[in-house]
């Protein structure tokens, strides 16, 4: 079996028309199986493609495509569902933290307010207005 040749991936399909590609059959196979080059065949006069002569390792059939579509479709579920819970989870603690935080804060004014009455420090007094929203939870 012969070695593949080194051809650009991108490069474009070329374009024959029918008549042409008729005659040159063998020829475009043989592109095709040794260079994984792809030929598009029109009608005679149309330059619409009507069919491609393709490398067989690229060419699929309906029921593997929708197979393969079936697996993608599983595995996206999968992962959908795994980072949904990852989520959930992340959440519950962020709940947790947030609830510690605010009783820790709750606490701490507590105990400025036993030592300082409210309104007798004026920096106290700017720091409970920059936490009051928090507070107020």
């Amino acid at each position: 079996m012969a070695v593949p040749a080194l051809t650009p991936r991108n490069a474009p399909a070329r374009s024959l028309p029918l008549r042409e590609a008729r005659t040159r059959l063998s020829q475009l196979v043989a592109m095709a199986e040794l260079t994984d080059s792809v030929t598009v065949v029109t009608r005679d006069g149309d330059p619409r493609p009507v069919a491609a002569i393709v490398p067989a390792a690229a060419a699929r059939t309906v029921a593997e495509a929708r197979a393969d579509a079936g697996r993608l479709a599983e595995v996206t579920a999968g992962w959908s569902r795994r980072l949904d819970a990852q989520r959930q989870q992340s959440g519950r603690r962020h709940a947790a933290e947030l609830r510690a935080v605010t009783t820790a804060l709750a606490e701490v004014w507590a105990e400025l307010d036993r030592r300082f009455p409210p309104g007798s420090d004026p920096a106290l007094t700017r720091l409970r207005a920059a936490h009051a929203q928090l507070l107020a939870d």
